[in-house]
């Protein structure tokens, strides 16, 4: 059994001897593990627009004001019987309607003025071209699709609009983003494990004759191996940190800027960082032990 203060030092002696090998692994380990990174921050950032969004989706159902440019308010605005038969069919759509709020005109047109109170283009729009609307929660926001279906063509109806309609297009984007970000990680892995397999293999070839005195002396197979796997795995080790390092600077002088000028937008954070780098030093860690020990043990006869 080799003490533990014995192998620290052969560990030590080794990476004074082979110091560009270690900087060569710290640099590609970094380099993959933060890619890595960031496609898992991606998949967070993009789980959290979901969840911030998604619970907030609100499906609006306008109805016919008496000026309209809607195809389907040509008979004029909606009456009180086809407002009731509204009203009637989102309640008995429940429990897939969670909740129902409607919306008056001059609650409408209210909103309107104090959300476009600063543009002059809208300060001459009339309150009769402003639509009430009912306002639908619902339980499962992936049924707008039979909410849609069903009070599209209602009599009365101008239009159902749904807040996914301009989410999507940007979920869209940050998926494609956590796609580019995840094929780079593996790419650059593949880098990571080629570049390690070769360099553990030229330590090895380097350090032949110290190799062949232990083997003479009766050292076991795992007292020569080991401090050559723990030489790749403290470097590893050090370039999964710098990783979650350049992810932290990232998103806390990138990311916040993001979410302090977007406040209505939900943005990964540190927490998420931290979350993370779990998984990042683990794949650092399994990747030099696994790669270190099967290159010793098929290219290096020790």
């Amino acid at each position: 059994m080799m003490r533990p203060g014995f192998l620290l030092g052969e560990v030590w002696t080794g990476l004074r001897r082979s110091l560009s090998m270690a900087v060569a692994v710290l640099i590609v380990t970094t380099t993959s593990l933060f890619f890595l990174g960031m496609g898992l921050l991606a998949d967070r950032q993009v789980e959290a627009a979901k969840g911030h969004w998604y619970d907030r989706v609100e499906v609006s159902i306008f109805l016919c004001p008496e000026r309209s440019n809607e195809a389907a308010c040509a008979g004029g605005a909606i009456t009180k019987q086809q407002q009731d038969a509204v009203q009637l069919m989102l309640e008995s759509m429940k429990p897939t309607v969670k909740t129902v709020y409607f919306e008056s005109q001059d609650e409408a047109y209210g909103r309107f003025q104090e959300q476009f109170r600063d543009n002059p283009t809208f300060a001459d729009t009339p309150k009769e071209a402003i639509p009430a609307a009912f306002r639908v929660k619902l339980s499962d926001p992936s049924q707008y699709a039979l909410v849609h279906q069903t009070f599209a063509t209602m009599p009365g109806v101008a239009a159902v609009n749904d807040i996914r309609e301009v989410l999507d297009p940007l979920i869209r984007v940050l998926s494609l983003l956590r796609t580019v970000a995840l094929g780079l990680a593996a790419v650059m892995l593949v880098a990571a494990v080629l570049l390690t397999s070769t360099t553990i293999r030229q330590v090895a070839w380097s350090r032949r004759r110290e190799v062949g005195i232990k083997r003479m002396v009766g050292a076991s197979k795992l007292t020569i191996r080991l401090p050559f796997v723990l030489e790749i795995l403290l470097a590893s080790l050090v370039g999964a940190g710098l990783a979650v390092a350049s992810l932290a600077a990232v998103v806390h002088f990138g990311v916040s800027g993001l979410a302090a000028r977007f406040r209505d937008f939900a943005w990964v954070g540190l927490d998420d960082v931290w979350a993370v780098s779990g998984w990042l030093v683990l794949v650092a860690a399994v990747v030099s032990i696994v790669v270190s020990w099967l290159s010793l043990s098929r290219y290096v006869r020790v």
